[in-house]
């Protein structure tokens, strides 16, 4: 979409084989298919790191008027079962992260006199209802994962009401499956996730330029990615 790019994780090497790709090896390919990418160091449960990171990308791509929170991970395991430091984990890199990195970037929108910002939520924030429940789910219940993704969703509303003066859009954007991509496919074989359902990455893309292209009206949505493409034949 001719958007110059920052790529930010912590990924500086492949430390796992089941998970290929860096924040270099991204911002290469980018680049060498004529896009703009810069590599950003950011580690989502240092503030330090991310205000640093958001200083960098503005200095060396000139500005910055897209956020998109894609920062995740997954926590399984039911509450008697989970471990202290897993919850920290999940709060810390799926919510608290994602809450600083906008925090931090806000000043940035607004002196662009415009923006986006996209939290990419998930299915698992979708509220379950009132029972009775199946007993034997066939995939992992993901009951942390749903209750940060709904925080966020939640969030993502009240700061779309509080920038909207700004010109500034707040939108929440979710895959209706799980995006296939070299980090997840080691998944398919998983016993405890025998149905596991995978979507084409360009999917989240599409839809995400097309939300970044609305005008500033159009703020506050809860999104998933296939539903828009659908809706907009994109």
């Amino acid at each position: 979409a001719g958007a110059k790019v920052a790529i930010a994780a912590r990924s500086v090497e492949v430390t796992d084989k089941r998970l290929p790709g860096t924040i270099h090896s991204v911002s290469e390919s980018i680049n060498a298919d004529g896009g703009t990418a810069t590599p950003i160091v950011m580690n989502m449960r240092d503030p330090e790191s991310i205000t640093n990171g958001v200083s960098q990308a503005v200095d060396e791509l000139g500005g910055l008027d897209i956020v998109i929170n894609n920062a995740a991970i997954l926590v399984p395991g039911n509450l008697e079962s989970v471990q202290d430091r897993h919850l920290d984990l999940i709060w810390q890199i799926d919510l608290k992260g994602p809450l600083l990195l906008m925090k931090y970037a806000l000043p940035h929108l607004k002196d662009a006199n415009r923006g986006d910002i996209i939290n990419v939520s998930s299915v698992a924030g979708i509220f379950p209802g009132p029972g009775p429940y199946d007993s034997t789910p066939q995939r992992r219940e993901g009951s942390f994962y749903g209750m940060v993704k709904s925080g966020l969703e939640r969030f993502s509303q009240g700061l779309a009401r509080e920038l909207q003066v700004d010109n500034i859009k707040v939108n929440v954007l979710s895959p209706q499956g799980r995006i296939r991509t070299p980090g997840n496919i080691w998944a398919e074989n998983d016993p405890n996730n025998p149905t596991l359902e995978f979507e084409p990455a360009d999917e989240m893309g599409k839809a995400a330029v097309w939300v970044c292209g609305q005008d500033s009206s159009y703020t506050g949505h809860i999104l998933f990615d296939q539903d828009v493409c659908k809706e907009h034949k994109l």
